[in-house]
């Protein structure tokens, strides 16, 4: 989501369109896990009154809604640099400003304009999975305050069953234009000890992955990886 510019397609143009002509609700809570059935919820991010909160490639914002209305924080700013997810979101959740801010930008110039501003930051399968972790990260690390803390989930593995790369590499991946064309994105699908090794590269302490399993017979089905990480106080 995240390194889509204004100079080329906006290949995130035809996501979430069909769930947002049927379903406008603040979602009750959201997961972490590939199926988004079951497992974890927000409560991994901890305590959230008062601070300042940064979806990273929230593409229509469902999970920064809920964050905004149910967690009490002082502001939720959802940021994705597809034009059309950003038009998407502001459709269905612009009434909840000036809680939740929605922001159309590539992610990385985001973060460096936004040192020490947020206590927390967070990509459920977005920007994480979308943007070269030598660039978001070290970014992620600047903007959080002292003692701020990262969480994110990404794919354990490609879609199709091939493991995850053993080096920081992305892969091409399907995708549309917004004209139907198709096209690749590249995707960063990377083992543990690769995010671990950046995460640490970047400044990060007090790293940890959990592996979400697959559900069991759910058309999702795809292992999680759950990584959280700190900003040293």
């Amino acid at each position: 989501m995240s390194w889509v510019t204004t100079s080329t397609p906006d290949l995130w143009h035809h996501y979430g369109r069909v769930r947002a002509t049927r379903d406008c609700a603040v979602p009750g809570t959201f997961y972490w896990s590939w199926s988004q059935d079951a497992g974890p919820g927000p409560e991994i991010l901890g305590e959230l009154t008062g601070r300042c909160v940064g979806d990273l490639g929230a593409g229509a914002a469902r999970q920064a809604a809920h964050l905004a209305v149910h967690h009490q924080p002082a502001r939720v700013i959802a940021v994705d640099g597809s034009p059309a997810q950003h038009a998407m979101a502001t459709d269905l959740y612009g009434h909840l400003a000036p809680c939740l801010q929605i922001v159309q930008s590539d992610v990385v110039p985001h973060l460096q304009a936004m040192t020490r501003a947020y206590d927390v930051l967070y990509s459920v399968f977005g920007a994480l999975d979308f943007t070269d972790p030598h660039e978001v990260l070290p970014a992620a690390a600047a903007a959080l305050k002292p003692g701020g803390r990262l969480v994110y989930s990404t794919l354990a593995h490609y879609l199709n069953g091939t493991p995850a790369q053993p080096d920081a590499v992305a892969a091409d991946i399907p995708a549309k234009t917004p004209d139907g064309e198709a096209t690749t994105m590249r995707r960063w699908v990377l083992q543990q000890h690769v995010w671990i090794e950046l995460l640490d590269a970047a400044g990060f302490t007090s790293i940890t992955v959990d592996v979400l399993p697959a559900a069991v017979g759910g058309q999702r089905t795809a292992d999680t990886l759950l990584v959280s990480a700190y900003h040293p106080a």
